[in-house]
């Protein structure tokens, strides 16, 4: 069953759209996107929200998420976030599997 969570990143004059440009430049979002477990990391742009950008995170299960959170990049990603003053909302959902 994986694990699904969605992150919204709000901010002003565009901060939330140039961190994750930065995320992507950097590299870090390469590197999520290579550890063992994940399988989706993708940035998306709110039509009617110019000032927030959403992150859909997707993980094998929770074990991999625990791992990812205690990874030194969540230090560089919680970084990132301050240099752009962003406030977070994070939704955590589990799939449901076909039975």
């Amino acid at each position: 069953m994986s694990l699904i969570i969605n992150i919204y990143y709000t901010g002003e004059n565009g901060n939330a759209r140039k961190f994750a440009e930065e995320m992507v430049s950097s590299g870090i979002v390469d590197r999520v996107r290579a550890e063992e477990g994940n399988e989706r990391y993708e940035y998306f742009f709110p039509m009617d929200d110019p000032e927030t950008v959403m992150l859909i995170d997707r993980w094998k299960n929770e074990k991999a998420l625990d791992i990812h959170h205690k990874s030194e990049m969540m230090k560089e990603i919680a970084d990132l976030r301050n240099k752009y003053n962003l406030r977070m909302i994070v939704d955590k959902f589990a799939q449901l599997e076909d039975k």
